[in-house]
């Protein structure tokens, strides 16, 4: 990044509930699943971001007006209380998507209140707790996301998500990942909803140290990279046109 480039604003958001209520997580991630994923972004995108996390017992969950105005990219890590995001909240951080800040769901945020607002769907799947091995493979190695990352991703142990993903076919597929037991799962997706980016990326979980993983800490930094808006943001809207609108604006641009 040049020295006039843009930082990137990024906000990590974590539900936060399963570092509080259970030793095990809290000893995985002892900075919170948050302070994971923003040590991930960090130490890949180091001079091109400003970081700040926030979670969901502060204060409208961290996510206020000012703080989404004030953010390029929001990354979302929710499993146990999704219910309890307030949808005024929702209603804010989908117009801020909406009107162009990019967004990075990952792993159990495929069921919170944002994802499936975006995506207008149930966004259910396949699931199993059982120490699973996951192999992430790569769809589209010129992609900006698959940059750096081996093919595939290897994953010791990890919670296995499977098909069907009750979700719409993805603008962009990719990742795709196998397990153990033989199941797939579309893992890697990107969505454009108004003028922002969306990219959803399963692997990681509560139970499991995958994002302390290298390679998974690399996807999310990429990505973060890949959804950031490069202009002004601006909400989409009805506008009328009276015929030969764009010869008057040409003869004034002229």
């Amino acid at each position: 990044m040049s020295d006039t480039a843009r930082t990137i604003r990024v906000t990590v958001w974590n539900e936060n509930v399963h570092e509080q209520r259970e030793e095990a997580v809290r000893a995985r991630y002892p900075e919170g699943i948050h302070g994971a994923v923003a040590a991930g972004i960090e130490e890949h995108l180091k001079g091109q971001v400003t970081i700040r996390t926030a979670t969901l017992d502060e204060p409208e969950h961290g996510l206020t007006e000012e703080v989404l105005a004030d953010t390029d990219v929001l990354t979302w890590w929710g499993h146990a209380a999704h219910g309890k995001v307030s949808d005024e909240v929702v209603d804010r951080v989908q117009q801020h998507v909406l009107s162009g800040m990019g967004l990075v769901v990952l792993h159990s945020g495929h069921f919170s209140k944002i994802f499936r607002r975006l995506l207008g769907t149930t966004c259910s799947l396949r699931w199993r707790g059982a120490d699973d091995r996951e192999l992430v493979w790569t769809l589209k190695p010129n992609h900006p996301v698959a940059q750096g990352v081996p093919s595939p991703i290897i994953i010791p142990e990890q919670e296995m998500y499977g098909e069907v993903f009750d979700i719409p076919d993805p603008d962009e597929l990719v990742f795709v990942s196998s397990f153990t037991g033989g199941e797939v799962f579309r893992s890697g997706c990107t969505f454009y909803r108004g003028n922002g980016r969306i990219f959803y990326f399963s692997p990681g979980d509560q139970a499991y140290p995958v994002y302390h993983h290298p390679d998974v800490r690399r996807v999310i930094a990429n990505a973060v990279g890949y959804v950031a808006p490069t202009g002004e943001r601006d909400l989409p809207i009805l506008r009328r046109s009276a015929a030969g609108w764009y010869e008057e604006s040409a003869q004034e641009q002229a």
